[in-house]
């Protein structure tokens, strides 16, 4: 096993050469491949499978599982395991790792900028991304702002959510947004570890957590479903898509449907733009899935509601997709 590969590109042609030549087998873990792609080094294409290694998931800690806990200070391995030292530790890993070691590692020559760029970008978690206003709040070029995305990407410390865009007959955003790795982290990177979270904030975090969910139980089953989210201009939105299967010339996209809502009493308004995408010609809406902070799960109509834990303990039997 080679750990923090990155460092030393290099080592990439050995561990080619002793793969040729004596079938040997590595580990290779790294927290970013941004300066292997840019610095030209051999990714092993063809001899090396990726896997991204997340932050716990709930369905790992089960019955430790603390949902008010999770959604305030996220799913980092040393925060679960050291809750009274959340903050302290969640901002050591803002001020240590993403401004200190992508500096040392060349990724990011100018911090002070970058550092701008991260308390804006926390504040936004769960939003769509408008570049323009970024750049604005942030002082830096839009150009600037791309290439801070990417490297969010590339260390896997952000994930841009795709709007889906399955060409009915209304404009539909083409605005992606984006979601921290981790709540905890986000709250961190936006300079609000000691205050408290408001309802929205922890709105965006629930969101943050089922995106997160949804990406584990995605890779671990080998099932790979694209994910998205759906909004029209009209205000339509639902908050993410699993497109099931594709569009063909004989038949349409198969999605499922899911609406997450920081609430212990579910608003039937909620329903709305979960049905009226159902209702629309074009695509065939499988499931449609209300998840909510209550404790009852129930169906009315076409709408399965799930309370936080049963969603995940659902997702993770297979049920959901």
């Amino acid at each position: 096993m080679l750990d923090e590969i990155q460092k030393i590109p290099i080592l990439l042609d050995e561990v080619h050469r002793l793969m040729e030549s004596r079938r040997f087998r590595f580990a290779l873990c790294g927290s970013s491949a941004r300066k292997l792609r840019r610095g030209g080094a051999n990714l092993l294409a063809g001899r090396a499978l990726t896997l991204s290694m997340e932050s716990f998931s709930a369905a790992e800690v089960g019955d430790a599982f603390d949902l008010d806990f999770a959604l305030n200070w996220g799913m980092l391995p040393f925060v679960h395991n050291e809750p009274e030292a959340a903050a302290d530790i969640l901002a050591a890993y803002v001020n240590t790792y993403l401004k200190e070691e992508l500096q040392a590692e060349g990724v990011i020559r100018n911090v002070p900028p970058f550092v701008r760029f991260l308390s804006v970008a926390g504040q936004i978690n769960g939003q769509i991304v408008n570049v323009q206003n970024l750049s604005r709040e942030a002082a830096v070029a839009r150009s600037t702002v791309d290439t801070y995305f990417s490297v969010l990407g590339d260390t896997l410390v952000g994930h841009i959510l795709p709007a889906w865009r399955p060409g009915l007959k209304v404009r539909e955003s083409t605005q992606p947004k984006f979601y921290w790795f981790d709540s905890g982290v986000a709250r961190a990177a936006a300079g609000l570890l000691r205050d408290p979270p408001d309802r929205s904030w922890q709105g965006a975090a629930l969101e943050t957590l089922i995106y997160h969910e949804l990406r584990v139980y995605n890779q671990a089953s080998g099932k790979h479903r694209p994910l998205s989210y759906y909004r029209t201009p009209a205000g339509v939105e639902v908050d993410f898509i699993v497109e099931t299967a594709r569009r063909r010339p004989d038949s349409p996209p198969h999605v499922v449907a899911i609406e997450v809502k920081r609430a212990e009493r579910w608003d039937r308004s909620s329903d709305k733009p979960m049905l009226s995408l159902a209702r629309t010609s074009g695509i065939q809406v499988d499931r449609m899935i209300g998840v909510y902070c209550g404790t009852r799960h129930y169906r009315f109509d076409e709408i399965h509601l799930y309370p936080v834990v049963d969603f995940i303990k659902a997702l993770f039997a297979g049920e959901i997709f």
